[in-house]
């Protein structure tokens, strides 16, 4: 089959949904499809890679995308087009969001739309629901849908219960971007040697970009708590700064590099920087502890709570709303209420002092990872595609 996916970012772009797509592509490639990328704008424009091959065509994501979406299929002749969607990967324009509606009646193959979360996009000053409106019309007038977690599938499949016309819907869930593949040579004693960790020294974790959602706040709260109260602790964060398509993430990154100060933890806080994926491998697997404190609680559409499961981390994050049935393990990670400091503080000494219940959890943590493999997600996609192909 042949599949054309719309993506707002893709690598060499930092971010998520670029990651995702790189590895989605590639196994889908691997079981026999042929995959077509039209992304943001760069150089080289078009090139040919093992996993696709990659259109860097599009400047801007409002509505003038849709045109060149079309021209871009007229030329590609897709099987069918899905859309990769985050909001945020878009430059928060809105236009992405009706192409389906839009357009589908010019277009004679399905439109699949994968929703990594359902944030809404800006429209235009005080478009208030017609923002949520938005990504609902884009779910409406797909052919099929794919979500990546519990929660959104929860919310979607009650949107469009009785709607004309109706999506087919999928839960598929994704998996870790960044394999468990430190750089040859790699030892974790000389890896923390080297940054400044001593060996009676806990080293916590944050992997991810810096993101108001991410409750990293409540960290920083944490960990200045446990130096005060005498634990040789260090905050290493893992990974790039802000990404390539989240403007917002800007100056929030500015607020927590002020508020590190105010804490007076600079000394205790370090930063990889955007590092290659065996670079994170390594700072991942160098942690003893990593702290994930969602401000919407933990959730299987979190990249970076996929990468630190893989990694067979020891992981305390934040309880959600809705909890996965998958993430009911707790075996595998200790949660606490989110935007709770002292929770968050008490729950990651309380593991500091049990080296034993670490390692247990980095098993299980290991363990619930295989159920999220890229072979498995890129079958049940492929699938998905084949059914809504052939109906």
């Amino acid at each position: 089959m042949r599949i054309g996916i719309v993506t707002g970012e893709y690598p060499p772009m930092e971010g998520g949904v670029g990651d995702f797509t790189y590895h989605i592509s590639q196994n889908l490639t691997k079981q026999g499809h042929e995959v077509h990328i039209l992304t943001s704008q760069g150089d080289p424009e078009t090139e040919n890679t093992k996993e696709a091959t990659i259109y860097r065509l599009t400047r801007d994501w409002g509505w003038a995308s849709h045109s060149q979406i079309t021209r871009w299929m007229e030329e590609v002749k897709p099987d069918v087009l899905n859309i990769q969607y985050q909001a945020a990967a878009y430059q928060v324009r809105g236009g992405i969001c009706l192409f389906p509606r839009w357009q589908r009646r010019n277009i004679s193959i399905p439109i699949i739309t994968t929703y990594h979360d359902l944030q809404p996009p800006y429209l235009f000053p005080k478009a208030g629901a017609m923002r949520d409106w938005a990504v609902c019309q884009m779910a409406q007038y797909s052919n099929g849908v794919i979500v990546t977690n519990d929660e959104d599938y929860t919310l979607l499949t009650k949107h469009l219960t009785g709607k004309t016309p109706s999506p087919q819907i999928r839960l598929i869930h994704i998996g870790s971007n960044i394999a468990p593949n430190p750089p040859t040579g790699y030892q974790r004693d000389a890896w923390r040697a080297e940054h400044g960790v001593k060996k009676d020294e806990l080293l916590l974790g944050f992997f991810g970009f810096l993101n108001r959602s991410k409750g990293v706040e409540t960290l920083l709260k944490a960990t200045a708590a446990l130096i005060q109260n005498g634990l040789p602790a260090r905050l290493v964060f893992i990974g790039g700064r802000t990404g390539s398509s989240d403007i917002t993430n800007l100056a929030y990154a500015d607020e927590i590099d002020a508020f590190i100060e105010k804490l007076g933890i600079s000394e205790q806080v370090d930063r990889t920087g955007f590092s290659t994926p065996a670079e994170v491998s390594a700072a991942l697997l160098a942690t003893d502890i990593c702290a994930l404190p969602y401000r919407d609680g933990a959730s299987l559409r979190r990249g970076t709570l996929h990468a630190c499961l893989a990694h067979g981390c020891s992981i305390v994050t934040t309880y959600p709303e809705h909890m996965s049935p998958k993430l009911e393990r707790q075996q595998a990670m200790h949660m606490v209420p989110p935007k709770d400091s002292d929770a968050l503080a008490k729950a990651i000494l309380d593991l500091w002092e049990k080296p034993d219940l670490r390692k247990k959890m980095g098993e299980e943590a290991a363990t619930l990872a295989t159920e999220f493999s890229w072979d498995r997600i890129a079958a049940l996609t492929g699938d998905f595609f084949t059914t809504l192909a052939n109906k």
